[in-house]
């Protein structure tokens, strides 16, 4: 069996896949990361054609013909369009196979894709099945955070626990590891996609302005915070005025876009409240030593570390590059046949 592996290493690469409700991550076994593009589809509605994938796709998000629909064929974590799914991961697999190094080339890889671990069993099979029918030849569907805990560096097989906090686009995946399983798993629809829609209710509700969700994700990104900054920062802000009907712009501060994005930012704080409490007092022990991991998006907000710090008590750590935690994970299990092996065993195939 291993000198069949040997063999196929030889003609295709193995890839990774972070399959994200916002972003999906690509990853070579033996070479790293080589793609991150928006979850996004843009499908003519007439023919069903695919026209255009990733950031291509996510231009033409509110600016398409009638004809032309852009759609994110993943919603909280969960596929919302079967076909659209199979059609993205379909060309990941295609541009993995443009950038391989080898020789002889055949498009077949082995894939281990990385799903919110709140997926049900049908939700599982239908990544599994859209990977299947987009080329890859064995597909191994394991669980964010635990792929993000491998990401990190956390030692997952190890008789010591670990906390994982991974804060997504559609979902915030909360875990507790030992022993290469998940003792607690806590799962909640609130994440990055959710604080950018407060910012979109918060403006509009205080100022009259609509906003799109493209603007919002910019507004978070350049100047939202979970903990008050040493120097508060402004930013430049423009949309359509409901109440004329015109174009408008106007400046808000990150104090602003800070009380826009608490409430989910609580819900955070109490999705992983809930989870320690779960904990079985001997990890809770390693916890309070080792610390807690923030992996995903949404450990770049600004202050976050702190604010979980204030109000949990616990000792928290952002993980290296913690965007790419997840498909770093899926790339390692790749690499690490005994790992995967027993991941698979843990969690099956799908």
């Amino acid at each position: 069996m291993n000198i069949i592996n040997d063999l196929w290493r030889l003609v295709t690469d193995d890839i990774g896949i972070d399959l994200g409700t916002a972003n999906t991550k690509v990853a070579i076994a033996g070479v790293g990361l080589i793609a991150t593009e928006p979850s996004v589809v843009a499908i003519n509605k007439n023919t069903k054609e695919i026209l255009a994938v990733g950031t291509p796709a996510k231009k033409m998000l509110g600016r398409t013909p009638a004809n032309i629909v852009a759609v994110r064929p993943l919603r909280d974590g969960v596929i919302s369009d079967f076909e659209a799914t199979r059609d993205m991961i379909q060309y990941f697999i295609n541009l993995a196979y443009q950038k391989s190094d080898k020789f002889i080339k055949i498009p077949i890889p082995r894939t281990v894709i990385g799903v919110p671990s709140s997926a049900s069993e049908i939700g599982r099979k239908a990544v599994y099945d859209a990977a299947r029918s987009a080329g890859a030849r064995e597909v191994f569907v394991i669980e964010e955070p635990m792929a993000a805990a491998i990401g990190s560096g956390l030692p997952v097989n190890e008789a010591e626990g670990s906390m994982i906090i991974d804060i997504g686009g559609g979902t915030t995946d909360i875990a507790i590891i030992s022993l290469g399983g998940i003792v607690v798993d806590k799962t909640i629809p609130v994440a990055g996609d959710q604080m950018d829609q407060d910012i979109v209710h918060y403006i509009r509700h205080k100022y009259n302005l609509l906003i799109g969700e493209r603007t919002a994700e910019e507004i978070k990104i350049q100047i939202g915070s979970a903990y008050p900054l040493k120097k508060e920062i402004n930013m430049e802000v423009s949309g359509r005025d409901l109440i004329q009907g015109v174009p408008k712009t106007l400046s808000i501060s990150s104090i602003e876009v800070r009380e826009a994005i608490m409430p989910s930012l609580s819900k955070i704080i109490s999705a992983i409240s809930d989870a320690l409490e779960e904990a079985p007092p001997e990890i809770l022990a390693d916890l309070s030593v080792n610390g807690i991991v923030v992996a995903g998006g949404g450990a770049l907000i600004r202050g976050i570390k702190d604010l979980f710090e204030d109000k949990l008590k616990m000792k928290f750590i952002i993980g290296d590059n913690p965007i790419e935690c997840v498909v770093k994970g899926t790339q390692m299990l790749l690499e690490d046949i005994d790992l995967l092996a027993k991941v698979k065993q843990n969690y099956g195939n799908y």
